[in-house]
Order: structure tokens, then C-alpha cells, then sequence
């Protein structure tokens, strides 16, 4: 996905560095997003970056970019100190919070696949240190020097714990993973089956060790645990489906992958769904239901918070 480069002295500027900071800001909301996967702590973790950039001395700073990466890095991993211990109490399945985008974007998934929701779950396994390593790495494409600089540890470690992280990350990767144009064929007819609650068609697109994956943080209905098998999971699935009656579903952009969005009759998002597949069959999904992580969304999908 590139390398950051260097900046250079002349993106100072003579602003005070206020556009050099909205020049980056998505940039550093996408590192603290790949992080933590949370939106909201992610925009808090920016505006943390701000206040110290707006602060500190930089007549000194020669790559403007690469400090304020650097600061950001710092800033989430404090942030992922503490949510972890939230997460030991949340309610039920814990997935991250969906970048609902314009449904274009999930024409283009390849330009997002280090980073789609499914990674991020994956993401969730590793150790703080572990997760900016890989982020920085593997998503943005840091040299190992400038990423030991950000993470306060020698090149040679950062080296040992990049190597860790790929390894667990691959381990728990699909392997041969459905290619855009099967990934929104099965999308659709998954969201088709549903509509129609046809538990029968349903359980033929589900593979025989479908996994489903329901959020709903204690705020809401959803399953406490993860459902397994396809005669299961689609009974389910189906059941679910006729409390929806009457409200709006539709195909979007799911952090740069095809996925589902549904809405209340006042056009705010009630669940949000992400399809794993592989060899024509889906093999999970993950529903997002907690109002809580879907209150960024609003009724326009057509944004995201790093727009």
C-alpha cells in the first residue's frame, strides 16, 4: 500500500502547521481506525495528536508526516491499553466498529483488503505492540526504522515482532478467499435469501462450518454466542430476518468490501453485515447491532469519518 516517504521541511508551511495536520488527517485516523477499530476512539485519538502537535516545538522536525505518525501511534497504543479491559466485560461477541462507504467503493476491493472488516477482526488477536507493528508495516508500508522510532522498541526487535505478527495474521487469514465479483454475488443472494426468509437456499450458500457472528454489546437482541452450521445458521438467520420487516436494506461499501446496511424508517442504520467466503460458499458472517457503533454512521452512508 506504499511507504509514507519524507515529507520534507516544506510541508510546515507557515500556518502553524494546521494544514499539515488536516493535510494527514486521514492518514492518522486510518492508522488509529486499523488499530483499534473503534471510529470513535480513533477520531479521539487524532484530536489527542492535534493538541500535541499544536503544542510541541517543531522547528526541529524535518518529515512532518512521520512525526505525527509517531505521535498518533503513541496516543492509540495508551488508547488500546485501556479498551482492552473494556472488552473483557463487553456483552457477548465483540466485532469492530464498520466504515459504511458510498457502494462504488466495494467495486474496489482489492485497493482495501489489508484492512477490510474481516482483517480487522483477525487484528484483534495480536498484543498492542504486535497490531502497529503489522498496521504500520504491512498496511502503510513504514520501513522498519521508522517504525521502531514509533513504537519505542530497536529496529531489530521491531524486525522479530513484525515476523510474529505476519505469521499469526496469515495463520487466521482465509486462504483462498472469494474474489470481488463472487464476494458481491454471494452478498446479494445472501441478502435476497434473507428478504424472503428461505431457510432452503440459505442453507446451500452456507458452508457445513458457517460461523455467524452477532454484535449487539448488551444494547440489543442478538445471539450471546457464535451460531455454527449451516442448518443453524440459516434457521437463524431466517427467523431474524422477519423482525425487519418494512425497514430498508441494501447493498453498500463495508470497509471497502460488499456488505449490507440496514435502516429504520427514519433512515438510521439498525445493523450493518460483512460475508467471509471462499469456494463459492460463506463461511461467516458478522452483524454489527450495537447502536453504539453504528451511531457514527448517520443516515448518510455516503460518508466516512476520515472523509
Amino acid at each position: 500500500m506504499g511507504t509514507l516517504g519524507a515529507a520534507g521541511a516544506a510541508e510546515h508551511g507557515g500556518d502553524g502547521g494546521a494544514a499539515v495536520f488536516e493535510r494527514n488527517r486521514g492518514l492518522l485516523f486510518s492508522v488509529a481506525y486499523d488499530m483499534l477499530g473503534s471510529v470513535a476512539d480513533a477520531e479521539d485519538c487524532v484530536q489527542d495528536t492535534w493538541i500535541r502537535w499544536a503544542r510541541d516545538d517543531r522547528s526541529g522536525v524535518a518529515d512532518p508526516k512521520s512525526y505525527l505518525v509517531r505521535i498518533v501511534v503513541n496516543v492509540t497504543l495508551n488508547r488500546m491499553r485501556g479498551t482492552r479491559s473494556r472488552r473483557e466485560t463487553y456483552v457477548g461477541p465483540w466485532l469492530p466498529e464498520p466504515l459504511v462507504t458510498a457502494p462504488d467503493v466495494a467495486d474496489r476491493v482489492e485497493l482495501a483488503d489489508t484492512v477490510s472488516f474481516a482483517m480487522l477482526v483477525v487484528l484483534e488477536t495480536l498484543a498492542p505492540v504486535e497490531r502497529a507493528v503489522f498496521v504500520l508495516r504491512e498496511v502503510f508500508g513504514l520501513p522498519h526504522a521508522e517504525i521502531a522510532e514509533a513504537v519505542g522498541r530497536t529496529e531489530a526487535a521491531v524486525r522479530q515482532v513484525a515476523h510474529r505478527a505476519r505469521e499469526r495474521v496469515h495463520a487466521r487469514r482465509p486462504r483462498f478467499p472469494a474474489d470481488a465479483a463472487e464476494h458481491r454475488r454471494l452478498t446479494e443472494g445472501f441478502l435476497a435469501a434473507c428478504a424472503d426468509g428461505d431457510v432452503d437456499r440459505l442453507t446451500a450458500m452456507l458452508a457445513d462450518d458457517v460461523e455467524v457472528v452477532t454484535d449487539g454489546g448488551g444494547r440489543t437482541r442478538a445471539a450471546l454466542r457464535p451460531l455454527s452450521g449451516a442448518a443453524k445458521s440459516a434457521r437463524f438467520l431466517a427467523a431474524v430476518s422477519t423482525h425487519y420487516t418494512g425497514f430498508r436494506a441494501e447493498m453498500t461499501g463495508v470497509n471497502g468490501v460488499p456488505g449490507i446496511a440496514m435502516f429504520d424508517a427514519d433512515a438510521m442504520p439498525m445493523a450493518v453485515a460483512v460475508l467471509e467466503a471462499r469456494d463459492g460458499l460463506i463461511t461467516r458472517v458478522l452483524v454489527v447491532r450495537n447502536p453504539g457503533k453504528l451511531q457514527h454512521l448517520g443516515p448518510d452512508t455516503g460518508r466516512s469519518p476520515a472523509q
